[in-house]
């Protein structure tokens, strides 16, 4: 994948020749994404700044590669030896701005896409045009959590479908009443798309079938815990103030 390549009818194809049917949903590694966006910078080319030489020495990383992530970071919120979680311009909370030299050309790192809800509309309505008729696409990326072991991919950009199911008002098999169950369900499905990617499948997208969604124009912000509510993220160094 380079950039300019027409990823959306790759992916059309590939999934017509899968037999997708409207109301599936198409799960897409961002990496293949980004490349295609031209979201792939040089180390060569960055100069890093004094914050960035700052960081890089608390850290131990390369000055360079922490001047690309301050770039696209909106608050550096925690730091230990040479973790950086930040929030990205995003939105998300992850390690090094989401950042990457895996599966990069070497020399280089891979940024997340500039908006990931936009690339996935984009793909979206290429693969409807190729399935003729509703499908969802999910844009994914390995985050960690907080609290827990281990990587999972998670939704990044979604279209096509309701990403959030919300279960607040109904009932359990008790009887009683839902107040709190919204069950996030574009980051289960990249998750479980996760399963079969791996980082060294070579597998950039992974077709789920007949699974029930809620039609709508679909956004990741959906998924994002508004700050105000967010008992755990607090402080953090703004970044570009």
């Amino acid at each position: 994948m380079v950039p300019g390549d027409d990823l959306g009818g790759m992916l059309g194809e590939a999934a017509a020749a899968a037999g997708a049917r409207p109301g599936d949903v198409l799960v897409v590694a961002h990496k293949v994404v980004s490349k295609a966006e031209g979201r792939i910078v040089r180390l060569t080319e960055v100069v890093p700044g004094p914050a960035a030489r700052a960081l890089a020495v608390e850290t131990g990383k390369d000055p360079r590669l922490v001047e690309v992530i301050l770039g696209e970071t909106r608050r550096v919120l925690r730091r230990r030896g040479g973790t950086i979680v930040c929030e990205t311009r995003q939105g998300f909370v992850c390690a090094n701005a989401g950042v990457d030299a895996s599966n990069a050309p070497e020399g280089t790192v891979i940024l997340l896409p500039r908006d990931a809800d936009a690339s996935a509309r984009r793909l979206q309505a290429a693969l409807a045009r190729r399935v003729g008729g509703r499908v969802g696409l999910v844009v994914s990326d390995t985050h960690g959590r907080a609290f827990r072991r281990g990587l999972v991919n998670v939704a990044i950009g979604v279209a096509g479908f309701r990403p959030l199911v919300d279960h607040r008002g109904g009932v359990d098999r008790s009887g009683r009443t839902l107040v709190a169950t919204e069950q996030a369900l574009a980051d289960e499905l990249a998750g479980a798309a996760g399963m079969l990617m791996g980082k060294d499948a070579g597998l950039p997208a992974v077709l789920a079938c007949g699974v029930p969604t809620q039609p709508g124009p679909g956004s990741v912000g959906e998924l994002l815990r508004d700050p105000a509510h967010d008992l755990f993220r607090e402080g953090g160094q703004m970044v570009g103030a």
